[in-house]
């Protein structure tokens, strides 16, 4: 399936294909504060479709996670990370996905507080 998603003014959209099944609601200080509820996904089915200079970026802890957001708005829309294997990511925040009835998300409990 493919999801459009984009920040709260629509400076920064963006589209993925996939399937997700839960969403990741990790308790660590930045997620915690943001609300995310993250699909993580393989890059290459990720592509923006706005100019990356509408974006800003943060990194923290351990500086491996690029977090984008919308200079603009400030909407956290996705991060670019690896998996454990050394897989590239994509980090979709849920709540920024089109059509996505946030009810009826199975949601999972990651301890990212801990690590």
């Amino acid at each position: 399936m493919r999801y459009v998603g984009s920040c709260h003014c629509g400076d920064s959209r963006f589209e993925v294909t996939g399937e997700f099944g839960a969403a990741i609601e990790c308790n660590c200080s930045h997620c915690n504060r943001k609300g995310y509820l993250l699909w993580f996904a393989p890059r290459e089915s990720f592509e923006l479709k706005t100019p990356k200079t509408k974006l800003g970026v943060y990194t923290f802890n351990k500086h491996v996670i690029e977090h984008h957001f919308c200079k603009r708005c400030g909407t956290a829309t996705f991060g670019f990370g690896a998996a454990p294997n050394g897989t590239k990511t994509v980090a979709i925040n849920v709540r920024c996905l089109d059509g996505v009835d946030l009810d009826k998300v199975e949601r999972k409990a990651f301890d990212g507080k801990s690590l």
